[in-house]
């Protein structure tokens, strides 16, 4: 089972709003998922994110891979080391 940290949508229509979770990377977009990592709320000005560091760095640990958007997301709301973010 390969686990991946990726967003996963919530919300209305045309109001979404992300959780960031790791999930088994087979499992669907918004299907199971392991754990809730944080979540990001683009709708809001500025654009809120709030990340469980110690969560994520417990599952980079364990070698979940990141994807794209998490990446970028990761990036911008935490202090997680980039590098490990970037594996």
């Amino acid at each position: 089972m390969a686990v991946r940290i990726r967003l996963t949508r919530m919300g209305t229509k045309k109001k979404p709003f992300y959780r960031l979770v790791a999930a088994d990377s087979e499992a669907p977009r918004n299907g199971r998922f392991l754990e809730i990592l944080g979540y990001y709320d683009p709708m809001k000005d500025p654009k809120e994110i709030k990340i469980h560091e110690d969560k994520v760095k417990h599952w980079l640990e364990k070698g979940a891979l990141v994807s794209e958007s998490a990446k970028a997301i990761l990036k911008r709301g935490s202090s997680v080391e980039a590098s490990a973010a970037t594996q």
